[in-house]
C-alpha cells in the first residue's frame, strides 16, 4: 500500500518514506551481493503444484508461464464492494491482489470470507494474490503488526488454503517494514517463509520489500538469494513497490535487471503514477520494462484511497475511470494490451481468440451542456463475452482517448462551450481484440454554461507544502436557488503556480488562469450543496491564494 495515499483512512501527505524526502537522489545500492554469484542449494525436483517457480519466471501448473497483469483492490476496508473484481476482469486483468487483514490493526477476514473471496477470483477467472495489510510499516509505524502474527493467520486459513495453489498465490505481509533499521526485514522475512512451509503450504509465497516496500536502502536486493536459498521449494517471488523512489528511466530499470540478471523471480507488486509531493513516478518505464522483461505488474489500486489521485476508478465506478485508470488499463504496454489469462481456466494463456467483437451501433449525444455529453450506443457482440468499450474523440485523420465504459453509455465531461465534437465508439473483448470503429456522432456544445442560480462562494486552501509544490482544495457551494448542472471555475495564480494533478474536475491552464470543467460526478451541484476539488501543484518561493473566482461567468464569493 502507498501509505501516503493510501486505502487506508490516512491523511495522504503521511506515512509513506518519512523524511525522505530529502533523500531521493539516493542512488539504490548496486548489485544483489555476494550471495548473487553463488549458486543456491541442490533441491530435489519435486512434481509442480499449480503456480509455481522455475529458472526465476512464475509458472502454472502446466508449465505455462503466466505474467501477472492486474490491479489492487482494498477489500478489507470496503467489504461491500463485492461486484469490483467482476468489473476488474472486464478491463481485461488476469490477476487480482486482495488486501485482507490479521485482525492486529484492522478487522480480521475470517476464513468463510475469504473462501468466498477465492470463488470470487475463480468465478472471474483471476489469479488470487491475498496479502495482510496489518504488517505495513513495521519498525517506523507502531499500529503495525509482525510478520509472524500474519504467518499465523495464514495457518489458521489452511483449510481453505490448502488445494488452491493452482489459483492463490501467499502475500505474507504488505510492505513489513519501514525506514527505521530496514536490514531488520531480512530475519523475520526468512522465518515467516520457513514457519509456512513447515506447517505445509506448497502455495507459491510472496514477499514485499522493507523501506516501504520501495528497497530504496537495496536491502532486500542485497538479500533475495539468501531469503530465496530458505525457502525449501524455491517457490518464492519477490514483491517491490514502485512510487517516488522510482522517478528515473534508470532507477527503474536498474532494479528490475538485477533480479532479472541474477535469476530471482520478481514482479512489480504495487505502483503508482500520478506525482506527489516526494515526486513523479515513472510508470511508463516500470511497465514497458515489465513488459520487455515479463515479469508481472499490479497496479495501485481500484478505488477507496482517501486521496482519490491513485484511485483506478472513482467510487468503485466502472464508467467512471480516472486518468490513471485509463493509462493502465487501456495505455501502451496496459492490461488490455498485454495481459494474458491463466490457462487453468480453459483459456490456453491467451486463449486463442483471435476474434474482433462487431462494432458498436453509431452513438446518439443527449443532455448536451458547454462542458458535458451523454453519449448511448447499440451493444456490439462477441463470440465470448464483450469487456468494456473505448470512447474516442475524432478530429479529422486522428483520435484522441475521451472516456471508457463497461456499459454502451458514457458521460463525457470536460468539454469547452460552443466546441464542435466528433466521436466514436470501439468494442472490446477480455483477450484484448478489438472491433472496428463505430460511426461518428457531432455535436456542438452550448454557447455558455448554466448560471448558478443567483450566488456562489469558493473556499480555497493549502492543505500542503513542500519545496517547489503544494497540495490545494477547492470548495464549491451553490448559494442560489436553483440546482448547478454543469458548471466552468475560473481563477487566476498571483505567483506562477501550475496545477500538475487534480481530481475532481479537469483543468486547463494557460499562464496564470486556470479553468476547470467538473469530473462526472462533481457536475451537480445542489441548493445548499458544494462539491470538492483536490490538486497537487508547483510553485516558487511564494504561494499566494487566487483573488477572485468565477462559477460559469459569476462571481463567486470567497467562503
Amino acid at each position: 500500500m502507498r501509505s501516503a495515499t493510501s486505502t487506508a483512512r490516512k491523511s495522504p501527505l503521511t506515512v509513506l518514506l518519512k523524511g525522505l524526502a530529502t533523500l531521493l537522489g539516493v542512488v539504490l545500492l548496486g548489485g544483489l551481493g555476494p550471495a548473487a554469484a553463488q549458486a543456491g542449494p541442490v533441491r530435489a525436483e519435486a512434481a509442480a503444484t499449480g503456480l509455481h517457480i522455475s529458472d526465476g519466471r512464475l509458472l502454472e501448473g502446466n508449465g505455462n508461464d503466466f505474467v501477472m497483469r492486474g490491479v489492487n483492490h482494498a477489500h478489507t476496508w470496503y467489504p461491500g464492494e463485492t461486484q469490483s473484481l467482476a468489473d476488474i476482469k472486464a478491463f481485461g486483468a488476469n490477476t487480482v491482489r486482495v488486501v485482507l487483514s490479521d485482525g492486529h490493526r484492522w478487522t480480521r477476514n475470517g476464513p468463510d470470507e475469504v473462501a468466498g473471496i477465492i470463488a470470487d477470483c475463480k468465478k472471474n477467472r483471476l489469479i488470487c494474490v491475498l496479502e495482510v495489510h496489518d504488517t505495513t510499516g513495521y519498525g517506523e509505524d507502531a499500529a503495525a503488526g509482525t510478520l509472524d502474527h500474519a504467518a499465523d493467520y495464514w495457518i489458521s486459513l489452511k483449510g481453505v488454503l490448502a488445494g488452491q495453489e493452482d489459483y492463490v498465490i501467499i502475500n505474507i505481509g504488505n510492505e513489513p517494514w519501514g525506514n527505521t533499521d530496514p536490514a531488520g526485514w531480512t530475519a523475520p522475512t526468512t522465518a515467516a517463509v520457513k514457519k509456512l512451509r513447515g506447517a505445509g503450504f506448497a502455495h507459491t509465497i510472496m514477499v514485499d520489500a522493507p523501506n516501504w516496500g520501495q528497497d530504496w536502502q537495496g536491502v532486500m536486493r542485497a538479500n533475495a538469494q539468501a531469503v530465496y536459498d530458505a525457502d525449501t521449494t524455491g517457490n518464492l517471488i519477490f514483491s517491490i513497490h514502485m512510487y517516488s523512489v522510482y522517478n528515473t528511466a534508470q532507477a527503474v530499470t536498474d532494479y528490475l535487471n538485477a533480479f532479472v540478471d541474477a535469476g530471482l523471480p520478481l514482479l512489480i507488486g504495487e505502483f503508482g503514477g500520478p506525482a506527489d509531493q516526494w515526486g513523479d513516478p515513472d510508470e511508463d518505464t516500470m511497465m514497458a520494462a515489465a513488459e520487455q522483461l515479463g515479469l508481472g505488474y499490479l497496479a495501485w489500486s481500484w478505488s477507496g484511497n482517501t486521496d482519490p489521485i491513485l484511485d483506478l476508478a472513482i467510487d468503485f465506478d466502472p464508467s467512471r475511470l480516472s486518468s490513471w485508470g485509463e493509462r493502465i488499463f487501456h495505455g501502451a504496454n496496459g492490461i488490455a494490451q498485454t495481459s494474458e489469462e491463466a490457462t487453468v481456466f480453459g483459456g490456453g494463456g491467451n486463449p486463442g481468440d483471435t476474434q474482433a467483437p462487431t462494432a458498436p451501433g453509431t452513438p446518439a449525444a443527449s443532455a448536451v451542456t458547454a462542458t458535458s455529453a451523454t453519449l448511448t450506443w447499440a451493444a456490439a457482440t462477441d463470440n465470448v463475452a464483450i469487456a468494456g468499450y473505448d470512447v474516442v474523440r475524432v478530429s479529422g485523420g486522428t483520435e484522441t482517448p475521451a472516456a471508457s465504459s463497461t456499459t454502451s453509455s458514457v458521460t463525457v465531461t470536460g468539454l469547452t462551450a460552443n466546441t464542435a465534437y466528433t466521436f466514436a465508439v470501439y468494442a472490446r473483448d477480455a483477450a484484448g481484440n478489438r472491433s472496428a470503429r463505430s460511426a461518428t456522432v457531432a455535436f456542438t456544445t452550448d454557447r455558455s454554461g448554466p448560471t448558478p442560480g443567483v450566488g456562489c462562494s469558493v473556499g480555497y486552501r493549502v492543505v500542503g507544502e513542500w519545496p517547489g509544490g503544494f497540495q490545494g482544495e477547492i470548495v464549491i457551494r451553490n448559494t442560489g436557488t436553483s440546482a448547478v448542472n454543469g458548471w466552468n471555475l475560473g481563477f487566476a495564480f498571483a505567483d506562477g503556480q501550475t496545477v500538475s494533478n487534480m481530481w475532481g474536475g479537469t483543468p486547463t491552464q494557460s499562464g496564470s488562469a486556470v479553468s476547470v470543467a467538473p469530473a462526472g460526478y462533481t457536475a451537480q451541484i445542489a441548493v445548499n450543496g458544494s462539491v470538492t476539488l483536490g490538486f497537487t501543484g508547483t510553485k516558487g518561493g511564494t504561494n499566494t491564494a487566487p483573488a477572485a473566482f468565477t462559477l460559469s461567468g459569476t462571481t463567486c464569493t470567497k467562503a
